[in-house]
């Protein structure tokens, strides 16, 4: 395995390249299936039948707590990779637990403000607008819950080997799918949130 030593050490092989290359067509197909949800969601947001409509449900605050916390969470995994490039093993495990962190706060705060929904009627059988609503949060937060597990065992592995071409192209690729998973709350907040807000 021949090791280039002048880009940074996700890419520093040819198989890294392919494996990056392969995971953005990858968020390709997640795009896909996200665009799919909010389609669906935004087909569905008007049939509310008798259950509550978003204005009844959403609340700014818990919105607002899961947004700090999730874009608090891209800035800090961005930090993590910035260590690994300059090789400092302990500040990037600690940005990247930071980051775990706050992804699981963030879901802690989805499952109050699940449970919170479901305590004034609203379920995913209520309407069509709310299984709209509980498919798409629910596929993010199934997403947030995987990338938990796989950072966790990223950093095991950053732990037991320290970086190699391997480990490093492991956490490169996991700090892409964390910024997907932020883009795709924005688009969450802003046009689900937000607009049924107003």
């Amino acid at each position: 395995m021949k090791i280039d030593h002048s880009v940074p050490m996700e890419y520093s092989t040819e198989e890294n390249k392919m494996k990056i290359l392969g995971f953005w067509i990858f968020l390709g197909a997640e795009i896909a299936l996200f665009s799919t949800l909010f389609a669906v969601y935004f087909t569905l947001q008007g049939n509310t039948n008798v259950g509550p409509s978003a204005s009844d449900l959403f609340h700014l605050s818990p919105v607002m707590i899961e947004t700090i916390l999730l874009l608090s969470s891209s800035f800090t995994i961005g930090l993590g990779v910035h260590a690994m490039r300059l090789g400092l093993k302990k500040p990037m495990m600690t940005f990247f637990g930071i980051t775990l962190v706050l992804g699981a706060a963030f879901l802690g705060v989805e499952v109050y403000e699940f449970v919170t929904y479901v305590g004034e009627g609203a379920t995913i059988q209520t309407s069509g607008f709310l299984s709209a609503l509980f498919t798409l949060l629910g596929t993010h937060g199934l997403h947030v819950t995987f990338g938990l597990l796989w950072g966790g065992a990223i950093l095991l592995q950053i732990k037991k080997r320290g970086f190699t071409p391997e480990t490093a192209n492991k956490s490169f690729i996991f700090s892409l799918y964390w910024h997907f998973l932020d883009v795709v709350w924005i688009f969450i907040f802003s046009f689900v949130y937000l607009k049924g807000l107003m």
